[in-house]
């Protein structure tokens, strides 16, 4: 049973930092991509930002320039460094890892995801 455990979040002021990790366990095979999403209250989940298991990293535009992914292959684990936080940086975070599964022609996304940490900017 694949199981993903975040850690990192908390309380911050604006323009303060934050590191969030997460964890992935229980897994048999490789996973094509672990990342981070957020979702605000009334609003939808939306990509943070993502690696994947070549390296290759995508971020939502809001946060281009401010944060950054990483990963720790060894240890199964996905950090989102947060620079310069903003207040409407404030949400749930999401840690999320997707495979790829189905024969080629019928090949679906399966995803997984932990349970959530929140990340509150606040003066």
């Amino acid at each position: 049973q694949v199981q993903l455990v975040e850690s990192g979040g908390g309380l911050v002021q604006p323009g303060g930092s934050l590191r969030l990790s997460c964890v992935v366990s229980g897994n048999r095979f490789s996973m094509e991509a672990m990342g981070w999403y957020r979702q605000a209250p009334g609003k939808q989940r939306d990509l943070v930002a993502e690696i994947t298991s070549g390296g290759s990293t995508n971020y939502g535009e809001s946060v281009k320039g401010r944060f950054t992914i990483s990963r720790d292959s060894a240890k199964n684990t996905v950090y989102l460094q947060m620079n310069s936080l903003k207040p409407e940086d404030t949400a749930v975070y999401y840690c999320n890892a997707y495979r790829f599964i189905g024969p080629v022609e019928r090949v679906v996304r399966r995803d997984y995801w932990g349970q959530g940490t929140q990340v509150t900017v606040s003066s």
